[in-house]
């Protein structure tokens, strides 16, 4: 990569995952003098740059002075963008796209020949240190790219690499996953309300014995069916409250939520 451009990083859109992105780029080592942002919002980007001390400028400008141009607008947006500040684009500058659903070819289609395009599915807890982060390369990103990108995400939390035809699939996992377990909370608060417990108590119990139990899969090196079954004495409270699980097919529900957001995924692409 040259270092002749002004900025290491440019996060054109602001949102939650923006700044969550900003965030995890300061803390890999990047200054805030080389970092840049650009938003729609002009509140939004003059809070961000507040908060960070980054730079405030244009996607287009972005687009022609960022070494690394991060892509964090939404799904609809992302066209119009790129036919704004694609031919801006040098083959000596990468495009990391955080957009659900889009194909690095169809980033690609935009761009000069031999732009280097990296596609990343995050997950909200990025904004926390915390998140899961699957990269896939495009035709013309060399593994290079690929390392340079996972260093700069690895203080967003763990960060990963795959194919592109698996990106539906990490959707589905990882990129919808927060809310899968928010409402598993929220149904155990709801139910812990209904046993008589009042809403604070309920609220202290569920979501620590939720960080708790986290934390013991990644501590103690077990799987979680052993920690389960650690848990789990014959005929006791925990078996009869797994049996309605199980009665339930809670795991062909879990699937089956899984593979309609992969379905829904592969639509939008």
């Amino acid at each position: 990569m040259s270092d002749t451009y002004i900025y290491s990083i440019g996060v054109i859109g602001s949102g939650v995952m923006g700044e969550a992105l900003v965030s995890a780029i300061l803390k890999s080592g990047v200054a805030n003098s080389m970092l840049a942002i650009s938003d729609k919002r002009v509140e939004r980007t003059t809070e961000l740059a507040a908060k960070y001390g980054c730079s405030v400028t244009s996607p287009e400008e972005i687009a022609g002075k960022a070494e690394n141009i991060f892509l964090v607008v939404k799904p609809q947006d992302l066209d119009a963008l790129l036919e704004s500040i694609g031919f801006k684009v040098s083959p000596n500058q990468r495009v990391i796209s955080f957009v659900a659903g889009k194909k690095t070819s169809l980033i690609e289609s935009f761009l000069l020949n031999s732009v280097p395009v990296l596609r990343v599915m995050p997950n909200t807890p990025m904004s926390v240190g915390v998140g899961a982060s699957a990269i896939s390369a495009g035709k013309f990103a060399s593994q290079i790219d690929t390392s340079a990108v996972e260093q700069l995400l690895k203080a967003s939390g763990e960060v990963i690499v795959v194919d592109e035809s698996l990106q539906d699939a990490v959707t589905a996992t990882s990129g919808s996953g927060p809310a899968y377990f928010f409402r598993f909370v929220e149904a155990m608060i709801a139910g812990a309300q209904e046993l008589g417990l009042s809403e604070s108590d309920a609220k202290v119990l569920v979501i620590q014995t939720i960080a708790g139990a986290s934390e013991m899969l990644k501590q103690d090196g077990a799987s979680p069916t052993k920690l389960r079954e650690n848990v789990t004495s014959p005929n006791g409270t925990t078996f009869a409250a797994l049996q309605v699980f199980e009665s339930n097919d809670l795991e062909m529900i879990i699937k089956k939520a899984m593979r309609a957001a992969r379905d829904r995924s592969q639509e939008l692409s």
